[in-house]
């Protein structure tokens, strides 16, 4: 975003072209660079409200109609939005009256929603997990590479999902499968050009 300097808590980035799973887990219907060019403006001149927003879009957070902060429906008190990323409960409130009041961001916010990490339970369901640290997030067809080898040798992907490389500052690619994959199959990811690290 040429001429428009950007607070602390956004990085500045370029778009590229991406593979079409990297959007999946944005559930509103904005390009990236439309969401992060409304908030600069937005809260150009407030770094802590600019924290809980981004707090909120890292964790799938979302604002309902009566400025609450939401998880699926679900409310979360200000106080414990607060106390989590270190600004008073009146900057959250303030953050949400604020993405109310302004029809691009409240479109995107009341529109949020938060998706199970199976990675996290994947043992107790007797499931596998694989993730990729790439070399270069911003690359185009990570995703297609990575799941053309496990559909090559039929695994069943139960769930897939990246961390955004514009919100982590270690972006990676996380696949879980029904069942422990052969070696093989282990040997054909690394050998791909765009991972940096395998973690099995």
């Amino acid at each position: 975003m040429p001429g428009i300097p950007l607070p602390a808590c956004v990085p500045a980035f370029v778009l590229p072209e991406t593979d079409s799973a990297f959007d999946v887990y944005l559930y509103a219907p904005f390009p990236f660079l439309d969401m992060w060019a409304a908030i600069v403006q937005e809260f150009f001149d407030s770094p802590s409200q600019c924290r809980v927003v981004r707090f909120l879009l890292e964790n799938g957070f979302g604002v309902n109609d009566e400025g609450r902060i939401v998880c699926n429906g679900i409310e979360i008190p200000a106080t414990h939005i607060g106390k989590a990323i270190g600004v008073d409960r009146r900057v959250v409130d303030a953050t949400a009256r604020h993405i109310l009041g302004t029809p691009v961001l409240r479109e995107i916010f009341t529109r949020l929603r938060a998706a199970p990490d199976l990675s996290l339970v994947a043992e107790a369901l007797g499931l596998s997990v694989i993730t990729i640290l790439p070399r270069d997030a911003h690359q185009k067809g990570i995703v297609s590479a990575a799941v053309r080898v496990l559909v090559e040798h039929d695994l069943k992907i139960r769930q897939i999902f990246v961390t955004d490389p514009y919100l982590s500052e270690e972006p990676k690619l996380v696949m879980i499968v029904d069942e422990k994959p052969p070696a093989i199959v282990f040997e054909e990811l690394r050998a791909l050009p765009s991972v940096k690290k395998l973690i099995i």
